[in-house]
């Protein structure tokens, strides 16, 4: 390094000596007339044998020499230490890496022990670091208007009412046990929908006790957020609704077939509530198959297609006599009673239900469809003695829609491509829906002294049809027509007495769910 110094320093004083000596050179002659021109020595012609030439020269020749080993030496010297700075940068990137990989160690070690916290179109979500403890909030709103169109007498309150309104406490302790708690503050009573615990040892075998739906009917089995209308059907007149009880079910070959099979306390049918408690019940069972055997297979148009059966059974001991563990009555689209059981008649020995039930989506089409037959001991205490009766009603429907805006339609709902939004000429998802149902009371009911044919119809028929907008994942709107006629009533036409005329309801909803 230092001869390099060295000879650099000696080219640069040989250089410098040449620039002060060609300028002297230029004002000799001058000095001499030669108007400031610089004259080349004779040498430079002639080979010149003059000695200053000749050390001219020779120290011309040395410079060049000079230069060009300095400019090897720079050469050398360049590569070497373009090498230790390249070491060098090297190094220090090492040392960045290595930080950064302690760095993000150290940040993956503190999310392993830090709790989790979500917000969004799902809810709160509250969540240990490993998972093994999940609290989720969820809720669901419904506000909804009925107007009844009336004819001639007086039927049904026109009105807002709040349908529903739930918030819904679901989660995980202990990574395979989850609950549910549902409240629900809707109405004028405040009950609770949904309180049940479920041990999931696997997919296919799981256990779930409490309080929940009986699996039975397929409509009533349907999310109450995703009904295609603000009510269900008359199908669900004839199936149990919630019940306390125990289930044993899970899901088989990836979810193409579902099982569930359980003692359950024996709940009459959906619209009532046992009236005396004087009946002793004997623990019913309820259970459920279905299947869905293209769902995980190429065959896009039947992957959405399922089908199954439900039913149920339990036995009554009235042990009085009075009327107990019956419906309250079985209800209308709009909510009102058109059959009830007279004064005095109770359910008494064995009582069973079977429902075979379908459905099928494709891309924007739904179709749904149930039928069930409900079969029923009752008997009329009297004090001279008893008359016994087995009855068998029955009751379907049919429900279809298509997504005009071309979303796929689902069992649990639809979801927009485009949520609701003006300015970016966003309108959400609409869907048309239709209905067709029917229910039927056994004729015996009437003939025996069961029910009365001047209070109750034996046969109500219903269609409905409605327009669902879907602005967003979570909220939605709903309008729906419904006109039901009734059968077998022979009573006179007066206030307040339902199977006197049509009944006919325009529904309103809105809806927020999460």
């Amino acid at each position: 390094m230092k001869t390099n110094k060295q000879l650099k320093h000696l080219v640069i004083a040989t250089v410098t000596g040449a620039q002060f000596a060609f300028p002297a050179f230029a004002t000799e002659n001058a000095a001499t007339g030669t108007n400031g021109a610089v004259e080349i020595p004779a040498f430079a012609a002639d080979g010149g044998n003059s000695t200053e030439a000749a050390e001219i020269k020779a120290l011309k020749l040395q410079i060049d020499s000079l230069v060009k080993k300095v400019n090897a030496l720079e050469q050398q010297r360049g590569p070497a230490e373009q090498a230790a700075t390249i070491q060098n940068l090297d190094q220090q990137v090492r040392i960045l890496q290595r930080q950064r990989e302690l760095d993000q160690d150290a940040a993956v070690a503190k999310a392993a022990t830090a709790p989790k916290i979500t917000l969004g179109q799902n809810g709160f979500s509250f969540s240990s670091a490993d998972s093994n403890f999940v609290t989720q909030i969820h809720g669901l709103v419904q506000a909804d208007s009925r107007t009844f169109f009336h004819d001639g007498n007086i039927n049904g309150n026109d009105g807002f009412l709040l349908r529903r309104a739930r918030p819904i406490f679901t989660g995980t302790v202990f990574k395979n046990f989850d609950y549910n708690f549902t409240p629900d503050f809707g109405g004028s009573v405040v009950q609770i929908q949904d309180a049940y615990l479920n041990y999931r040892y696997a997919p296919e075998f799981q256990v779930q006790a409490g309080k929940f739906k009986s699996p039975v009917g397929l409509e009533q089995l349907q999310s109450d957020p995703a009904t295609s209308f603000n009510e269900r059907s008359l199908v669900t007149d004839l199936v149990p609704n919630r019940d306390l009880g125990i289930a044993l079910k899970g899901d088989l070959l990836d979810g193409a077939a579902s099982y569930t099979a359980g003692i359950f306390d024996g709940a009459p049918d959906y619209s009532g509530t046992t009236a005396n408690a004087s009946v002793q019940d004997d623990k019913g069972f309820a259970g459920r198959l279905f299947f869905l055997p293209w769902k995980n297979t190429s065959v896009n148009a039947l992957r959405g297609l399922g089908f199954g059966v439900g039913g149920s059974y339990n036995v009554n001991h009235p042990s009085t006599n009075t009327a107990t563990g019956l419906t309250a009555a079985y209800t209308t689209d709009g909510q009102q009673k058109f059959f009830t059981y007279n004064s005095g008649v109770g359910a008494s020995g064995g009582t069973w239900r079977v429902s075979p039930q379908a459905y099928y989506y494709y891309g924007p089409l739904s179709l749904l469809a149930e039928y069930v037959v409900d079969s029923q001991r009752v008997s009329l205490l009297t004090k001279k003695g008893k008359n016994s009766a087995d009855l068998q009603n029955n009751a379907w429907e049919v429900t279809g829609g298509w997504v005009l805006t071309g979303e796929d339609a689902s069992y649990s709902g639809v979801t927009p491509l485009h949520p609701f939004d003006p300015r970016a000429n966003q309108w959400g998802a609409l869907q048309v829906v239709g209905r067709f149902a029917q229910l039927n009371v056994d004729r015996n009911a009437f003939s025996g002294g069961f029910a009365s044919s001047a209070k109750s119809a034996d046969t109500a028929t219903a269609w409905s049809v409605g327009l669902n907008w879907y602005l967003n994942k979570n909220i939605r709107a709903n309008l729906s027509y419904s006109h039901t006629t009734f059968d077998g009533f022979t009573g006179k036409a007066s206030p307040g007495v339902i199977p006197a005329q049509a009944e006919n309801v325009l529904f309103s909803r809105l809806q927020l769910s999460f």
